[in-house]
């Protein structure tokens, strides 16, 4: 088995372990929080239809929760089978739509606005980065690494309201909310793509000014700390082309931590994305589960929290396979 190989396999094997880890917790910490679920569920129904829920109906909302007469060894087993089925049963706050479908109908818009975002902020700080650290103390690393350091420390969310209240709301430049025209059904045109276009711009920028920050100034640092290296004064002694050096031997080696970065602060993108969400109105993952806390709609948070897990898990695992392709190092490890 090869080094690289080897090395894959055992993380594969510690992030499964984590899987399952965060899929036992998500289990048992709704089944210990004080309050019971059932009954917020039949207060609702008790304020809608103005009549307490009969014994049957209590019951039978007790079963929608878990069949009470199993042990909870037998309900943890049913939880593993909904879980691979994608089974989360039906939202409380929307009911009786399926919690999946809810979720599923947000997550594109999710998917579409972190993705892009942090894709961009990750390329755009990276190569800035790279040619600063390049030539430290020059002028252009004068100007802005002072203001790199400052912006990093801004939160994206209030970024976004500085932005909705300047952009938007003083200077209407851009919708106030939403994720595109109302007039508009959701449909693959350009004239549906652009408004999505539109109306995600404001909530991608805040995003994007924040998080290329952090990555501008991780990579600057260690380009520092890598051109000093014996391996860039050899090529540096072999005549080869300045691009030649700072991309191929520096930045390759210096972007190490960078890429192990992108996956760890997916989770942190993930949960400042979903507060910017609510900022603007977006109607992704962040502003589903703002009204499902609102709501104390137990279904949709458990879903939500479980797939936030799992995506940072995902990712850590993608970032240890580019890893060892970037990392020659890794042929070694067994």
């Amino acid at each position: 088995m090869s080094g690289r190989l080897g090395f894959l396999l055992s993380r594969l094997g510690l992030y499964v372990l984590t899987a399952w880890v965060a899929v036992t917790v998500n289990f048992l910490v709704p089944r210990f929080m004080p309050g019971d679920p059932a009954e917020e569920m039949a207060d609702r129904l008790r304020r809608q239809t103005g009549q307490a829920p009969s014994a049957e109906q209590l019951a039978a909302i007790r079963r929608f929760f878990g069949d009470p007469t199993k042990n909870l060894f037998q309900q943890y087993l049913d939880y593993l089978g909904s879980v691979a089925r994608l089974d989360f049963g039906s939202s409380l706050h929307h009911y009786p739509v399926p919690v999946a479908a809810l979720v599923g109908e947000a997550l594109p818009w999710t998917i579409a606005l972190v993705g892009t975002t942090t894709l961009v902020a990750w390329l755009l700080g990276t190569a800035l980065g790279t040619v600063l650290g390049w030539k430290p103390g020059g002028r252009l690393d004068a100007l802005i690494a002072p203001a790199t350091t400052f912006l990093h420390a801004i939160p994206a969310f209030w970024l976004a309201l500085i932005g909705f209240y300047l952009f938007a709301f003083e200077l209407e430049w851009f919708p106030l909310g939403g994720a595109y025209d109302a007039d508009l059904d959701p449909a693959f045109s350009a004239e549906f793509l652009g408004s999505a276009l539109w109306y995600g711009a404001l909530p991608a920028l805040s995003l994007i000014f924040v998080g290329f920050n952090g990555w501008l100034f991780g990579m600057r640092n260690m380009m520092i700390t890598t051109i000093s290296e014996d391996y860039v004064l050899l090529a540096r002694a072999k005549g080869l082309s300045t691009l030649q050096i700072m991309f191929r031997y520096a930045a390759r080696n210096a972007m190490l931590p960078n890429v192990t970065g992108l996956a760890v602060a997916v989770g942190a993108v993930i949960g400042g994305e979903l507060v910017t969400e609510v900022v603007f109105s977006y109607p992704g993952l962040g502003h589903v589960l703002f009204e499902a806390v609102k709501g104390k709609d137990y279904p949709v948070m458990q879903m939500i929290f479980l797939m936030i897990t799992l995506i940072a898990v995902t990712a850590n695992f993608l970032a240890d396979f580019a890893y060892a392709a970037l990392d020659p190092r890794t042929k070694e490890r067994v």
